[in-house]
């Protein structure tokens, strides 16, 4: 199997057998050794309450990238038809337990879009793993999250191999600023940011 330059290398980081979050969230690895094992699953118990993070607005004003997604029916999705309303974009993993912890957010956010005039799409970075990413979304009842995958990686190239990171863009398809870490995205401080792109 070739190794191909993707975010499949962004892992749980386990010391003694126990899961530890790095605090910028899930920490990119190299090599194979690096992948969470099935005994690294992350469960209820290992969930963070979404915390602070780090905004980043040093990319202000820089063009929403022209990338495809796809879903699970091989449906595409290009982000620069967003251009017109602010988006919010999430880069999330089936793996990474601040990015589980904050998805009950993002899904009720995603139930204010017309309040708060924004779009609201968590994309994930599970390469290859539509039925993954699926049942996870199905499982934590999260059904205002639609299951849009970053087949490439290039967001998570372009953003950083941290997750979560949340990146929002004006009605003109402008970076705003990014996020790197979990976040309650329903929260006063979050609505605040989001505030930023209007």
């Amino acid at each position: 199997m070739s190794v191909s330059v993707s975010l499949k290398s962004l892992v749980l980081c386990s010391l003694g057998g126990a899961v530890t979050l790095l605090a910028a969230g899930c920490d990119r690895q190299s090599g194979e050794k690096a992948q969470p094992q099935p005994s690294q699953a992350v469960t209820e118990s290992s969930l963070p309450t979404p915390a602070s993070g780090t905004v980043n607005r040093s990319h202000k004003g820089d063009p929403i990238p022209p990338i495809t997604l796809v879903d699970n029916t091989g449906e595409t999705l290009d982000l620069t038809s967003f251009k017109g309303k602010p988006l919010l974009i999430n880069l999330w993993a089936t793996w990474c337990a601040p990015c589980i912890a904050e998805m009950p957010t993002l899904n009720t956010l995603i139930g204010k879009e017309k309040e708060l005039g924004i779009t609201v799409l968590p994309i994930s970075q599970d390469m290859g793993q539509d039925a993954k990413v699926l049942e996870i979304l199905r499982r934590r009842k999260l059904d205002m999250v639609e299951p849009w995958i970053d087949e490439k990686g290039d967001l998570g190239f372009k953003y950083g191999g941290n997750l979560p990171v949340t990146v929002m863009f004006d009605s003109q398809g402008r970076e705003v600023w990014r996020y790197s870490g979990g976040n309650d995205w329903t929260s006063p401080e979050a609505m605040k940011l989001i505030a930023e792109a209007k």
